[in-house]
């Protein structure tokens, strides 16, 4: 992976739940608004860059879960950016977020399709991430565990809208993810192949410094 990808990911991992951390403290009456709607469609941004380069450095060691993993996640973050931009017309047009809800069940196939799959998918893919990075030892059990148990507690805070435990869900997300992104930005996280596949290590794996 280039260093210029790398560094741009790592980052971005950073900043995807940094920048959906920051959007909480922008609702009001718990709905999103314009400024959170915003920043969740820019974080979206970010967490698609940098879950992208996480698929690609475990791909070697998990290919088949990176196959199938990542066209998830990418559908998750759809879903995520969908219900900022659901959050910038319930102010726009002065609906509240109750109404919304309503006015989308209406078209059943939509909604489905848009939110009520969409959505669960981000944090669904996040636990399992978690799950698959703590199994091959890309990082440490701790970190792992703080990753699938905020994945859980992240539509916990957003399905009733709870200030208080989304702050906590979105500092428990954003600690794993920090790691990552420094781990990217360093060249830790690639590995070389699993049991049956090639063994070279890859270019930017710490193995490959001890060859």
């Amino acid at each position: 992976m280039h260093p210029v990808f790398r560094t741009i990911a790592g980052v971005c991992l950073v900043m995807g739940p940094a920048l959906q951390g920051i959007s909480t403290f922008y609702w009001t009456d718990r709905y999103q608004g314009i400024t959170a709607g915003t920043l969740i469609v820019a974080a979206t941004t970010c967490w698609l860059v940098g879950l992208v380069a996480v698929y690609r450095l475990i791909e070697p060691r998990v290919p088949r879960y990176a196959a199938i993993a990542l066209p998830v996640a990418i559908y998750g973050c759809v879903g995520g950016a969908s219900f900022g931009l659901q959050g910038m017309h319930e102010e726009l047009f002065n609906v509240s977020h109750t109404e919304a809800v309503r006015l989308i069940e209406q078209h059943p196939a939509a909604a489905y399709v848009t939110f009520w799959f969409a959505g669960p998918a981000f944090p669904l893919s996040l636990f399992v991430l978690g799950v698959v990075l703590t199994r091959i030892r890309a990082v440490p059990w701790p970190i792992g565990v703080l990753l699938f148990g905020s994945a859980i507690a992240f539509p916990i805070s957003r399905v009733p809208r709870e200030i208080a435990i989304a702050h906590l869900a979105d500092l428990a997300l954003l600690v794993p993810f920090a790691y990552l992104g420094a781990r990217i930005v360093m060249g830790h996280l690639a590995m070389a192949a699993a049991p049956g596949h090639s063994t070279a290590a890859l270019p930017d794996s710490p193995m490959s410094t001890r060859q």
